[in-house]
């Protein structure tokens, strides 16, 4: 009989890539993997409940619940302590004073038992079935050590219905999962869709405490280091709750601040376990050369919008030469140059300028397109 040549190891780590069309083997009957959900929780007792029951709906799973409020000013404490009551599943851990949402993880994590490892901020959701479909991939590509899937986003006081339709299963080696970040610049994981195996999860250390606001970022590409990893393609692995209190929408994440932090997740990456990876420094620099591109691009994207005057042009472009020493051999450079021999009140009315900008929606709407679909941008 001829090897199935998507679940056989050897042709798959030749081939860089698997891709496993459903109908997907299913979780074996009486395997119960034990699976702990970490919710840091700051402020957010409102939104507890949902997203404590959205993880005890799950099935064929065990289950255990570890909330850690990081002295909250609201009645999440309270509320967290009569949850915790109400189900032995569910432990609470009280943080004495506020350290921050990178602490409070680490100390869940450090009280975690399970076999597998989520992150869950209070105010998001688990999609029905989302750990046995992760849970599935794992059991069936055991060096995989990393799970995520599509994030539906919503703004609603309910969560809409989730798409629980699987159309396969994808799976890289960690390399070269890497590999693309590096050559894409971007983080493609929101994460609560992800689920990462415990014991990975400790050989690479928890959440980097140097980070503002990107240390999710850094933890994947550290974890693809020392592992392989796989997405559940199709369904809706999490939900994530878009709105004005939350931690993406307040923490002043502006487009080049955004940037500053990429370029410090790579260069994290790379003086820690990302300098064992073959081609490190390669790799390091197409990072690098990414967001320098990003930045440039930004720069000049202000002169066809007519908001050259405004921009910090000068913040962008000195990113780009922090970030690549050679930017001003980037095409990102010289059409940027383009824009400001013509000037900034010029520029938006010169025809193929105003094209650029067509070109660059439709390039960002593919990218997004791409993403929903594969999970790489």
């Amino acid at each position: 009989m001829e090897k199935n040549k998507t679940t056989d190891l050897s042709y798959w780590r030749l081939n860089k890539k698997a891709s496993l069309s459903a109908p997907v083997p299913m979780l074996p009957p009486g395997d119960k993997a034990s699976v702990s959900v970490i919710i840091p929780c700051y402020n957010y007792g409102h939104f507890l409940q949902q997203c404590v029951n959205s993880v005890l709906a799950q099935k064929n799973v065990q289950v255990e619940i570890i909330i850690v409020d990081d002295k909250s000013t609201d009645d999440s404490a309270q509320v967290a302590e009569q949850l915790a009551i109400q189900d032995r599943r569910i432990t609470l851990i009280l943080h004495p004073k506020n350290a921050g949402h990178v602490v409070t993880f680490n100390t869940g994590l450090a009280a975690a038992t399970g076999e597998f490892i989520v992150r869950l901020d209070a105010d998001d959701l688990l999609t029905p079935g989302s750990l046995e479909r992760a849970v599935a991939l794992f059991r069936h590509f055991p060096t995989v050590g990393l799970v995520y899937g599509h994030p539906r986003h919503f703004t609603t006081p309910e969560p809409p219905v989730a798409n629980e339709t699987v159309r396969g299963w994808s799976v890289w080696s960690g390399v070269d999962w890497v590999t693309e970040r590096c050559r894409a610049g971007v983080n493609v994981i929101t994460t609560p869709e992800a689920v990462v195996r415990s014991d990975v999860f400790r050989s690479v250390g928890g959440l980097d405490t140097r980070l503002k606001f990107a240390q999710d970022m850094e933890m994947w590409l550290r974890t693809a280091t020392c592992s392989d990893v796989g997405r559940v393609d199709g369904p809706d692995q999490a939900f994530h709750r878009d709105h004005a209190a939350s931690m993406s929408a307040t923490s002043g994440s502006g487009r080049l601040l955004d940037l500053k932090e990429r370029l410090n997740v790579f260069d994290i990456l790379f003086s820690g376990l990302g300098s064992q990876l073959p081609n490190a420094v390669e790799l390091h620099n197409e990072a690098r050369r990414a967001l320098a591109s990003e930045a440039l691009v930004s720069a000049y994207a202000a002169y066809d919008r007519g908001r050259a005057p405004s921009a910090d042009i000068n913040e962008f472009i000195q990113f780009a030469i922090e970030s690549l020493a050679e930017a001003h051999t980037l095409p990102q450079w010289r059409a940027l140059r383009r824009r400001q021999f013509v000037g900034p009140h010029l520029a938006p009315y010169v025809p193929p300028f105003t094209a650029s900008v067509l070109w660059r929606r439709y390039n960002a709407w593919k990218s997004y397109r791409k993403w929903e679909r594969t999970g790489l941008w």
